[in-house]
């Protein structure tokens, strides 16, 4: 299985809808997870690495 690249939009739309209450925490932690969330953050998480 190819891994799909995060989309960051539909990450927080899955995030916004835990917080309205529409989808329970650990529908909310699988989709994240599935959908690149892991990913983004090392991303995120190197850039910043070496920006320091």
């Amino acid at each position: 299985m190819d891994k799909i690249e995060p989309d960051p939009a539909k990450l927080l739309s899955q995030w916004n809808e835990w917080e309205r209450g529409e989808t329970t925490p650990g529908r909310v932690l699988a989709n994240l997870k599935t959908g690149g969330l892991p990913d983004l953050l090392a991303t995120l998480a190197g850039a910043a690495a070496d920006a320091s």
